[in-house]
């Protein structure tokens, strides 16, 4: 529970435990001693008032009948409350007079010498001349209750200077940790703002004692210099790999053209089982002919090179689309239903988005799956919806659908894993977003993709069309 409190609020707690500590041991030594004091200084005081009544006292007792003829002064005058009780006492334990009713002091429970505590009381007993009678004693006692509360009196007022003392020693120590912690909190906020402006130019402040808080600034001033030359190192290293990749694939284009041309030549010229293998080879240098545009069209998104846009009509690039994936699609139901809308983009980045959802529906589903393709208008925003009614995204593929060379388990077409990846890049070079429809599992796939509209010329009032596959119904 301790460790969940603040470091100011730990040390002030510290700070005021050892106060607390210190504080009752004081108390109580402190106490004990006054109280003896007070009590001491109480039968002082009881013993002087007992030889002060004694000294005033005068008794005549008749011998005769050992009745008490007068006493000077009266008992009862000198002890006007209960607090005091006196008695006088004949040598034997005879009370010959009693300054008091009460039967508060008896006969016979008093040593004739000392002082006790009876009843009470604290009681003192002096010897004293009776006239024509001989000796006695004088017993004079006072409440101990008033003493005894003196005493509680004054250990309450410890118990409260205590508490107080506690209290203010919280209080000082939150005030100190708060200063002392004061250029760690100015640390913290520095560091918090590097982080939330990622200012690589932002210093940390330095105190001006060379303390372990100093430490800890120049421990964080180095760290983040190390930070930022990483970064600046991996910031160089993304460049030059984008670069690599860009000029590379730029590279490759003119060779795979010349060697695609040739196996084409060859494919159409060769017979029997030479045919087949130029064939082979055709396909695969057509599909790393494709790898290589995906590669460039990338590196050209993360270098951010934007190609020239103009305004472009999304339902005619989605009819273009489908009607290019038509001979390819199988045994698959290929749907359009598009509107105009017209977007700014380029044509072929757009073709490309637009054919890479509708070919990854085709490689993902089984024959005989219906996929659609809708292209509209939603508020300020072109919308392009592509839908299938196949068994729809695994779980586990959901989180990472749209990241780079990631394949599904029931990829039948041997792609790259680029396609999805190319479709966010193309969606958000253009301003928009590209997400995937929720849906329970086995009820299909929805890619939604939302660009901002362009106002361009002509009325724009086609009517919507529906355009189906070659084979479709």
């Amino acid at each position: 529970m301790f460790s969940r409190f603040s470091i100011r609020w730990r040390l002030a707690g510290i700070s005021a435990a050892l106060t607390f500590a210190i504080l009752c041991g004081f108390a109580l030594v402190i106490g004990e001693l006054t109280a003896r004091q007070i009590r001491a200084g109480f039968t002082k005081d009881v013993i002087a008032d007992t030889d002060d009544f004694a000294a005033q006292l005068s008794v005549r007792i008749d011998p005769l009948t050992g009745r008490v003829v007068s006493i000077t002064p009266k008992l009862s005058d000198y002890a006007r409350t209960d607090r005091v009780v006196i008695r006088v006492l004949s040598q034997d334990g005879k009370e010959f007079a009693r300054s008091t009713r009460k039967r508060i002091l008896r006969a016979g429970e008093f040593p004739v010498r000392g002082t006790v505590d009876v009843d009470g009381y604290r009681v003192s007993t002096k010897p004293v001349a009776f006239e024509s009678y001989g000796a006695g004693f004088l017993q004079y006692g006072r409440r101990l209750s008033d003493i005894d509360a003196l005493v509680r009196r004054t250990r309450l007022f410890l118990f409260f200077g205590v508490l107080t003392g506690t209290g203010l020693a919280l209080a000082a120590g939150l005030m100190l940790a708060r200063r002392a912690m004061a250029p760690i909190a100015a640390l913290t906020a520095t560091t918090r703002e590097i982080a939330r402006t990622r200012d690589p130019n932002r210093r940390v402040p330095m105190p001006d004692a060379d303390d372990e808080v100093a430490e800890l600034a120049r421990t964080l001033e180095e760290m983040l210099q190390a930070l930022e030359g990483s970064r600046a190192e991996s910031a160089q290293m993304l460049a030059r790999q984008r670069q690599f990749v860009a000029d590379a694939s730029h590279e490759l284009r003119t060779p795979l053209t010349s060697v695609l041309a040739n196996l084409d030549i060859l494919a159409e010229t060769l017979e029997g089982d030479h045919r087949e293998v130029a064939g082979s080879a055709l396909r695969s240098s057509q599909r790393m002919r494709r790898l290589v545009a995906d590669l460039l069209l990338l590196a050209r998104q993360d270098a951010k090179r934007a190609a020239s846009r103009e305004p472009v009509d999304l339902r005619r690039v989605v009819i273009a689309a489908a009607a290019e994936l038509g001979p390819l699609a199988d045994d698959h139901d290929l749907r359009v239903d598009a509107e105009p809308v017209t977007v700014c983009g380029t044509r072929d980045e757009l073709h490309r988005l637009v054919l890479n959802l509708m070919e990854n529906a085709i490689k993902h589903t089984p024959p005989g799956t219906t996929i659609t393709a809708r292209a509209g208008s939603e508020g300020e925003q072109a919308l392009l919806v592509v839908r299938d009614d196949g068994p729809g995204v695994p779980l586990e593929l959901r989180e990472q659908i749209f990241e780079r060379f990631v394949r599904g388990g029931g990829d039948r077409g041997g792609s790259s894993g680029l396609g999805l990846a190319i479709v966010r890049a193309v969606a958000e070079s253009h301003g928009g977003t590209v997400s995937l429809e929720e849906s329970a599992p086995g009820q299909g796939a929805g890619f939604v993709v939302r660009l901002p509209l362009a106002t361009v010329g002509g009325d724009g009032k086609d009517p919507p069309v529906a355009v189906a596959a070659p084979g479709s119904p």
